[in-house]
């Protein structure tokens, strides 16, 4: 004797049912937060260890690579609070930090010893280009000022 086939649910039938809670596996626990923030951690010890290893002219870049950032960024900050009315030399001083960022991030890529197979230019036609290319942009920076 074949046993009888049960008829599948209806969708009009599951949308009655109680509502089902969620599965324990999308719950957040305390063990995956706690996991997350040691690999972060060991992440981000990774990443200064291996900074420390980088040769100390690139460290020097960074120097100021950073202090470009920031200028840029105080500039940004006192147009909002203080207003736009000298506005060619804020976009004359934020050009030039954003300008000075670009050529000096190219400056340290270029210059890297990893990226040798990327470039296949000498570190000193590299810093060439560089102070070059700075005497452009301060060239239309001065200029733009008027």
């Amino acid at each position: 004797m074949a046993k009888p086939v049960k008829p599948a649910a209806s969708s009009s039938a599951s949308s009655t049912a109680a509502p089902r809670s969620p599965s324990p596996a999308k719950q957040p626990s305390k063990k995956s937060s706690a996991a997350s923030s040691s690999s972060v951690s060991a992440l981000i010890e990774k990443a200064l260890s291996s900074y420390n290893e980088t040769p100390s002219i690139y460290k020097i870049i960074d120097a100021y690579l950073v202090f470009v950032m920031l200028t840029g960024i105080i500039q940004f900050v006192y147009v909002f609070i203080v207003g736009t009315y000298p506005y060619n030399a804020f976009l004359a001083g934020f050009i030039a930090s954003v300008g000075s960022f670009v050529l000096t991030a190219n400056l340290r890529i270029q210059t890297n010893p990893k990226n040798r197979s990327e470039f296949n230019i000498s570190p000193e036609r590299a810093f060439t280009d560089y102070v070059f290319c700075s005497l452009v942009l301060y060239g239309f920076v001065f200029n733009y000022l008027g």
